[in-house]
C-alpha cells in the first residue's frame, strides 16, 4: 500500500439538479486536501468541477486543472489554481490527468466523466497502467450503472477480473481509503 498523493477526478461542468452533488465534489475536494492529496481535474470553475476545486482550496490543497485549447471559450478555466495545465485535445488532456496521478476515480457527471472513466478502467484492464480506479457513488447517483455492471457481468461480457477494477465507494474516505490499499 503507498500513500496517495495525487488523484485524478473526472465529474461534471454542468450545473446538477441536486445541489447535493455539487456539495459531494466540494466536500471530496476538501477530504482530500486534509489527507494531503492533490487533486488533478478539468481545470474549470463551473459546475462539479468548479466545487471540487473550490473544496481543495479552501482547506489548503493544491489542485492542478488539466483543460483542453478546445475547450477554454466553452468551459470558463478556474484562476485560482494551483497549477493550469492547457494541452492541445482532449486525449492529451486524460493522459496527464493520469500521468500526474496515483489513482483516478468519477464523481457524478455526463458524458464526458464517463468517456474519462471508462477509458482509465479499460486502460487499466489491457495493462496501460497500474493505477486504481473508481467511482464515488454520491448519494446513489451510479446505482444504475453499477447494478448494469453486474448485469453485464452475468452475461459474461465483463469478466470478474475487470469487475474488481473498478473501486465504487459511498463516502469520500471510504473510497481514499480503498484506492489507496490498491495501489
Amino acid at each position: 500500500m503507498k500513500k496517495l498523493r495525487a488523484v485524478a477526478v473526472y465529474c461534471g461542468a454542468g450545473k446538477p439538479s441536486d445541489p447535493r452533488l455539487l456539495e459531494a465534489a466540494r466536500g471530496f475536494g476538501e477530504r482530500c486536501a486534509r489527507r494531503g492529496v492533490a487533486v488533478v481535474y478539468g481545470g474549470t470553475r463551473v459546475g462539479l468541477m468548479g466545487a471540487l476545486a473550490d473544496g481543495a482550496l479552501a482547506a489548503g490543497g493544491q489542485v492542478v486543472g488539466v483543460l483542453p485549447d478546445v475547450l477554454t471559450e466553452r468551459e470558463i478555466g478556474h484562476d485560482g489554481l494551483t497549477e493550469l495545465i492547457l494541452t492541445k485535445n482532449l486525449h492529451e488532456r486524460k493522459a496527464t490527468m493520469l500521468e500526474r496521478a496515483d489513482a483516478c476515480l468519477a464523481l457524478p457527471g455526463g458524458i464526458g466523466t464517463f468517456d474519462e472513466l471508462f477509458e482509465a478502467w479499460t486502460w487499466r484492464y489491457l495493462g496501460i497502467h497500474h493505477k486504481p480506479v473508481g467511482i464515488l457513488d454520491a448519494f446513489g447517483f451510479y446505482e444504475h450503472l453499477v447494478r448494469f455492471l453486474a448485469s453485464v457481468e452475468d452475461a459474461g461480457l465483463l469478466s470478474k477480473t475487470s469487475s474488481r477494477m473498478l473501486v465504487v465507494r459511498r463516502e469520500a474516505d471510504e473510497l481514499l481509503d480503498a484506492l489507496e490499499e490498491a495501489t
